[in-house]
């Protein structure tokens, strides 16, 4: 029983932690198909490609969703734009999500919805944000 209320006592600030991990592995995304950083992805796209949309939602959503700013918003459309990729690009190849390579995609489709419902957590700009303000006196 110890053990499961000190767990559960560190439940908000590991919510903020997955937020702020998948927040940044998604930006990774993003800079690497718009900016080549880190090397091994396209770096720069085509003009109206897959990749020139998903490469700023990747690169704006992952920025706010790290840093806690306009959580709920970001998830949303992050976890869309997952599952329209897993659906378009990866499920036409074989109907197995580890044969086609769409396991991150659905992976990080559920995370951000989960993020959607559970909000960024404590270590956030939302929740600072959020919290009333000192009044002097």
């Amino acid at each position: 029983m110890a053990i499961a209320t000190t767990l559960n006592e560190w439940r908000p600030q590991m919510l903020s932690i997955l937020r702020i991990m998948t927040g940044l592995l998604f930006l990774e995304h993003g800079t690497q198909k718009l900016l080549g950083f880190p090397p091994g992805g396209q770096g720069g796209a085509e003009p109206f490609s897959l990749i020139w949309w998903s490469g700023p939602i990747e690169l704006v959503a992952g920025a706010l969703i790290t840093l806690g700013l306009l959580t709920r918003a970001a998830a949303f459309l992050a976890s869309g734009m997952c599952a329209f990729a897993y659906f378009i690009a990866h499920a036409p190849q074989d109907p197995f999500p580890v044969n086609n390579s769409g396991d991150g995609a659905i992976l990080y489709c559920f995370v951000f919805l989960y993020l959607v419902f559970a909000g960024p957590g404590p270590w956030s700009l939302d929740a600072l944000r959020g919290r009333p303000r000192r009044t002097a006196g």
